[in-house]
């Protein structure tokens, strides 16, 4: 199990990239959230198995074919159980 902050940036809002991410990580049995932020980043934090947390960082740093992803950062987190996935406004 492991716990992840990402920041995605290039043309990340506008896009859908909220929803997409939000079924992805859904489908992929993944907890935490993705909200865009004020500077054009999308920020998420997902947490789960460390093989589908892998799988979704894969898929970030593509995003879905509406986007244009520049850059990925990504940080480790403390773990928190969580274990749905919810956009946040």
């Amino acid at each position: 199990m492991s716990r992840k902050r990402v920041i995605v940036n290039g043309m990340v809002q506008g896009v859908g990239f909220r929803y997409y991410t939000e079924a992805q990580a859904s489908g992929l049995g993944l907890g935490g959230y993705v909200r865009n932020m004020p500077n054009g980043a999308v920020e998420a934090e997902i947490e789960g198995d460390d093989d589908a947390v892998e799988r979704m960082l894969t898929w970030l740093r593509r995003g879905p074919r509406s986007a244009s992803v520049e850059s990925v950062q990504v940080t480790d987190l403390a773990e928190h159980g969580e274990a749905s996935f919810s956009i946040r406004i």
